[in-house]
């Protein structure tokens, strides 16, 4: 007689694909990897640039409430008027008309100083102004960059940075 075949044995069935052990890796990813982002965020590179900066800030200031010291906190404003300058380039055809008002901390403190120093905040004002030309004046966020600057120039000045706010309430092209 032939010699009957036996069934081969069946090769075992793969393991359905899928399972926690396939989502594993994507779910620790989509998790861990916010969450090491921003614990990076606010514990390495947040106060390294405060440092870099010179920012330092107090638990109490971190929410909007005032500190202890008093006086520091107090906020005054100081008009800086009518500064007149030429726009560079234009061969002393154009002009720029500006007023600011600055805001700085120290109440009285930083009136006095401000008043004090005005000759060399005027000077330092109009001569960043003065540095400008037409193309620069037009520029989107032209107005942003010069706050900037001045800020920096009055804090230069003073010797500290007590200047916060810095509002332009005139800016004339003639």
């Amino acid at each position: 007689m032939a010699e009957e075949k036996k069934p081969e044995a069946a090769a075992p069935a793969p393991a359905a694909g899928g399972g926690l052990g396939a989502w594993l890796p994507l779910i620790l990813a989509v998790v861990l990897l916010p969450a090491l982002a921003f614990g990076m965020t606010k514990f390495v590179i947040v106060p390294q640039l405060q440092k870099s900066l010179g920012i330092k800030e107090s638990a109490e200031g971190a929410h909007g409430e005032k500190s202890k010291k008093g006086g520091d906190d107090k906020k005054a404003s100081v008009q800086l008027s009518e500064l007149l300058v030429n726009i560079a380039g234009t061969g002393a055809t154009r002009y720029l008309v500006s007023s600011v008002t600055v805001v700085g901390t120290g109440g009285e403190v930083f009136k006095t100083k401000m008043k004090d120093n005005d000759p060399q905040i005027r000077d330092m004002a109009m001569a960043t102004l003065e540095r400008k030309t037409l193309a620069d004046l037009e520029k989107p966020g032209a107005r942003n960059l010069i706050r900037t600057e001045l800020i920096n120039g009055i804090n230069g000045v003073l010797g500290d940075a007590s200047v916060q706010e810095l509002y332009i309430t005139k800016f004339a092209v003639q």
